[in-house]
């Protein structure tokens, strides 16, 4: 092979990477088997691409479907149709490469195990010696240092979700997906949390997929949102988030912000009237 046919070949090659690169979700349908010879329809023809490095988050009514959406792209469940992608592969294989950082609503810490261990955890799943530098690097990021042993009985429920969240970050994931994170939290704590995860994501800019009810929540933290439909969820509408970043408290007093709100609220209250309308993202064409 000649030096152009290698460079030519090697171009397309990255090309095709960058193409391939972020969360692809095509055409996806999800069904649950209620015995009987009954099934329910979750989700319903969803197609989202989430670019390598942007920070997305799906709303919508209960029971539209939106963590069944997030477990698809965790591998924790199969599209009955469709299928999804992360950087081109099939979520299974990230999840067996240790790839994927997941935190849900219930932080699911080991109640045996201090704080520091079980940020320690995925390193024994992998199969590998525990970074104490990583470690303890990623409890001060989440303003923990100093609570290392403690236990989760000894912590509050916004300080089990602080270290919930450094373990999902323990291994240097390709995509974190955050389910809830914050829904059990009092209003105060989880708007200092959704600062806190502003800013820890800022640093890395990983690959993240928030589900949450909360639409100031979803503004504040996302780059692009997703406003599903009743369910069967669909998508109705994508958003982008115009505000610049790094965004701080001052961003939720200002009228663009509750001007922004209001009319995302008022899509999710049209959710079960209205088929989908509108999708302002050049990805998704």
């Amino acid at each position: 092979m000649d030096r152009d046919t290698f460079q030519t070949e090697n171009d397309a090659s990255r090309v095709h990477a960058l193409a391939e690169a972020g969360i692809a979700v095509r055409s996806v349908v999800k069904e649950f088997d209620l015995g009987q010879g009954k099934r329910l329809r979750a989700v319903d023809g969803v197609s989202i691409n989430i670019a390598e490095g942007e920070f997305v988050a799906i709303i919508g009514p209960s029971g539209c479907g939106k963590s069944t959406i997030l477990r698809m792209i965790a591998s924790l469940e199969m599209p009955t149709e469709g299928e999804v992608r992360i950087n081109g592969a099939e979520p299974s294989e990230l999840a067996k490469g240790h790839r994927l950082g997941v935190a849900f609503q219930d932080h699911a810490l080991l109640p045996w195990l201090t704080a520091w261990e079980n940020v320690a955890l995925p390193f024994r799943a992998a199969g590998v010696r525990p970074d104490p530098e990583r470690i303890e690097s990623l409890i001060s990021l989440v303003g923990m240092a100093g609570f290392e042993k403690s236990r989760p009985k000894q912590l509050s429920g916004g300080m089990k979700q602080r270290i919930a969240i450094a373990r999902a970050l323990a291994l240097k994931p390709d995509v974190l997906l955050l389910d809830e994170p914050f829904g059990a939290l009092d209003a105060v704590t989880r708007r200092q949390m959704n600062i806190e995860l502003q800013d820890i994501w800022s640093r890395d800019s990983i690959t993240t997929l928030l589900i949450t009810h909360s639409v100031e929540e979803a503004v504040f933290l996302a780059d692009r949102l997703v406003v599903l439909t009743e369910r069967p969820g669909q998508i109705k509408l994508i958003e982008k988030v115009p505000f610049d970043r790094p965004r701080d408290r001052a961003l939720m007093l200002t009228p663009e912000f509750h001007q922004l709100c209001d009319r995302l609220t008022e899509s999710l209250d049209k959710a079960d009237q209205d088929h989908p309308i509108y999708i302002d993202n050049e990805l998704d064409k």
